[in-house]
Parts: C-alpha cells; structure tokens; sequence
C-alpha cells in the first residue's frame, strides 16, 4: 500500500551511528507517537555498503524516509557521489517509502521511488526563496522540501507561504530558535511533516525539538487548520513558562489553539517586522500574544495609545495583545491588576480598600512601575525604595508617590512590602533586599517566583507576616491573558499546577 500524502506526519529523525544504534532509535521512535522516520545513512560510520541498507531498514516498523545528506548540503557524507547515490537506491529498493534527494542531483541520476526533492540553506533565508520554492514545486518529485535558516520568526512565516503556495505535499522548515514556530505549526497549514529529534541532543538541524515536547507541550496531536494561534515574544524567551501555562489551559477547556515561543531580538525594528507579518496573513488566525522583556514599550508603540488601556499607556507598557480576526490590535497590560488581585486576594480586601493604607515598593523598574501605577492609581500611600535614588523619584514624581534609597528602607512605616527587585531571585537565593522586617509591616509580596519561598519571605513568615509569592501574580496575568483572547474562564488551577511542577522540577 502507498503511503498517505494527506495528512501532516511527525518524523523523527534518526541518527544514530551504527546499525545497532540506529534500530534501538527505530524501536524507541515506534512507541513515541510518531508517524514516520527519517534514517539518516549519512551519520553512520563507517559508511554502509548497498549491501547492508535492507538489514538497517529491517527494524523500522513505521514509514521510513532514507537520506543520505551530503556534506555541501550539511549532511555527514563525504564520500563519492557515486557510492552515496547508490546507497539511497539500495534504500529505495529495501523498501524506504520515500528518497530525499538534493535539488542539485540531475534527473537522470536519481534513485527510483518516491522522491523528496529538498534544497537546505543553514546559513540564511534565501532572498530568492518563493522562486526557489516554485523551482521544487515544477519537479516531478513526489513532495517538495526546503529548509533555511531564521534570523527571527518574521522570516519563519515564510515557510507557511512556501506550504500555502505549493500545488503539492511540501516540507518547509525555518532552522534555529527563531524558526520553531514553523515546526510546531506544519499541522495547522498542511505540510507534509514536520522533523523532530528522538531526545535532547540526537537532532539533525539546529531549533529540532524533540516528539515528546511537540505532543505533550506544542498539542501536536490537536493542531488542525482551524487552531488559532498565540505565543509570547520575548530575548530570551526559551526559558519561558507560558507556553506550557496556555497550552495546559486550552487542553483543559477544550479551546482549540496553541500557543508557541517567539524569539525576536531587541528593536522596534524587529518587532514590527513580525508583527507586519503577522496582520499580513489573515489566513494565520493569530489571535494573541503576550510580551515580555525587552518588547513592551514597543508593543505599546506599535498597537498605539489609543488602542490600549489607559493604565497601560500611563505604565508605558504592554504585555498582551490581542488581534481580532480583521486585522484590528487591541494592547493591555495584565500585570499591574495580577499584583494588584494577588494582594487584595490574599488580604481578604477590595482594590478599594487600598485607599490610604502605607505600601513599600522595593525597586523602580519595569515591575515596579506597573505596580506603583496601580497602587496610586487606587490611592495607597506610596513610597518607592530604589538602589538609584534619581530613578526612584522621577517615578515618583510621574505617579504621585515619594522615593527614598534602598538603604532607607529598614526604617520604613509602612503595612504593605511588595519586592520589584530581583534581590533574591534563583540562582541568587542567599540575597535578601532588606536585612530585617521592620516591625510597622504586616504583610509581605514578593514578585519574584523562583524560587518560591525567597529568603525575604522567609523572613517575613518569621515575623508573623501575611505573605504572597510571585507564582500568584504570575498566574494571575497569564490568567488574565487567556480570558482577554478567549472570552472564557481561565483554569487557573491547572495553570498554577503547570507552575508549580515546572518550579518544582
């Protein structure tokens, strides 16, 4: 029986470098969940005889894809031409259900079978790629495919045009970080497939995940063309949480998206461009994103005062986008009501109730501005202890608060502490932004979130102080975000598990 062209497969790429290694991969990959196999000929050393191909392709038990990469198009081969042409034919009359043979093989010199025909760039995104991807697409091969380097996601959209424009099955795959969305998403638009690696490590391209994180983190199994799509855009951003937090949430509810990590560099520049891209394509049905370091203000800029949230615009901040199946972009920021809630939540008051009670904020950065902005904003007694005294009052001055020095803060009056500084965060577990709790406070906030029980609100626990960790916070926003794209109610103990396990872990 022919092997289906319809649906999008996931291949597991193996590479192993004996025989041996590559029929235990060819075991481990059939109960992983994936369709398919790539054996890739070319990393086993020695080199195999025609001879000894069948037995290699013996184990496979799933549908096999033979390659044998040459090292001109970053493969392992780097043998004669002849020997490497002979030992896809081998494959091919073993049985492999599809040959992947360069573009550049002449016609006449190709391996019988079914034949992928692929072009590979690891250096950059070919400036002439549609014309490439049209050359592949003329072919009498059986299904196109084409791979090249992303220098960041705004690139990585092309690959969908590649696929969208393609009159047949087609593999198209932006490489690195920035090109991962195009990996996590082949489902969603039709592609032939998609490359995984096997396990941290055994990957054949750069930005390979592995199967397990595409099924149990990316939904593999529940991308269909009618999935939305969302993702956080951040530098870093592979340490993030969210994507396990949001694709927990739709699994739990039932939503039909998926959300995916956007590594876009610092710039406006950088960010507009994928964004541009993104409104662009209607037929993407992107429809949120949230924002981390360093791209809020650009975020504000490029959706506009005017369609943001007062308080947001007064922050200069946006942390969630959402974008309406028009094309229209609407900017929020869920980070000063998530401080907000996680207070008042754990106080047992209302944000009314803050009126005129006495809040420390330690530290005059991007959390902390969210957090004064909100907390004049329901009228608490303010003040802002920062490191630079200058910065501290020049936010101060914009929100109607009083700054001191850090170091002023061990004589403080006030009820409230919320910590915005990363004092104490992991790795620096021992550092602490106060070194005792004055007896005025009560209550204790640390924004931070790993670890969980910070060294200050350690302290304020041995000083009989109410406190509230930065996972409350962090859950709350995230919280906030899925409700402002979906219209529904969060699953925040599912999303405050995700948290938890991934601390924890």
């Amino acid at each position: 029986m022919e092997p289906q062209l319809s649906s999008t497969r996931l291949i597991c790429t193996l590479t192993g470098t004996t025989a041996q290694a590559m029929a235990e991969q060819m075991r481990q990959a059939s109960v992983t969940g994936c369709d398919t196999v790539e054996c890739r000929l070319d990393y086993l050393s020695p080199a195999p005889e025609p001879g000894d191909v069948a037995g290699i392709l013996d184990a496979a038990g799933l549908d096999v894809i033979a390659t044998c990469r040459p090292v001109r198009e970053g493969g392992k081969f780097d043998g004669p031409e002849a020997d490497r042409l002979a030992i896809l034919q081998a494959a091919s009359d073993a049985g492999a259900d599809f040959i992947d043979v360069e573009v550049d093989v002449p016609a006449d010199e190709r391996p019988s079978g079914r034949i992928i025909s692929s072009r590979h760039d690891f250096e950059t995104c070919p400036h002439d790629l549609t014309e490439l991807a049209a050359g592949l697409d003329a072919s009498d091969a059986a299904v196109n495919k084409i791979a090249f380097a992303a220098t960041n996601p705004a690139e990585a959209l092309r690959a969908f045009d590649v696929i969208r424009d393609s009159s047949k099955p087609t593999l198209a795959l932006a490489m690195g970080d920035a090109g991962l969305p195009s990996r996590i998403l082949a489902g969603k638009f039709g592609a032939f497939g998609t490359f995984a690696a096997l396990a941290d490590g055994l990957g054949s391209a750069p930005g390979q995940p592995t199967v397990a994180r595409l099924r149990d983190l990316y939904r593999w199994d529940a991308v269909n063309r009618e999935t939305e799509i969302y993702g956080v855009i951040g530098c870093p951003v592979g340490h993030s949480m969210s994507p396990a937090i949001h694709n927990a949430a739709f699994d739990a509810t039932g939503i039909n998206g998926v959300y995916v990590p956007l590594l876009i560099e610092p710039g406006g520049e950088n960010f507009n461009e994928f964004l541009d891209g993104v409104i662009r394509r209607p037929w993407l049905d992107w429809r949120g994103l949230s924002v981390t370091i360093p791209h809020k203000h650009n975020a504000l800029d490029f959706v506009g005062a005017a369609n943001c949230d007062p308080l947001a615009v007064r922050i200069g901040a946006v942390n969630t986008i959402t974008i309406s199946p028009d094309g229209q972009v609407r900017g929020d920021n869920t980070d000063y009501a998530a401080a907000i809630d996680a207070l008042c939540d754990a106080m047992g008051i209302s944000r009314d109730d803050l009126a005129g009670r006495r809040v420390a904020v330690l530290g005059a950065g991007g959390a902390g501005r969210a957090i004064v902005a909100a907390l004049t904003h329901y009228k608490a007694r303010t003040t802002i202890y920062n490191r630079t005294v200058s910065r501290g009052e020049a936010l101060a001055d914009e929100f109607g608060a009083t700054a001191c020095g850090l170091d002023a803060a061990e004589s403080m009056q006030a009820e409230i502490v919320i910590n915005c500084t990363p004092i104490g965060m992991h790795p620096h577990v021992d550092a602490c932004p106060l070194e005792r709790i004055p007896e005025s406070v009560k209550v204790v906030f640390d924004t931070i979130y790993n670890p969980i029980a910070t060294k200050l609100l350690t302290a304020a626990e041995q000083a009989d102080c109410l406190t509230i960790t930065g996972i409350d916070m962090f859950v709350n926003q995230a919280a906030a975000q899925f409700e402002t794209w979906t219209g529904q109610d969060a699953p925040r103990e599912v999303m405050r598990k995700v948290v938890m396990q991934h601390l924890e872990g």
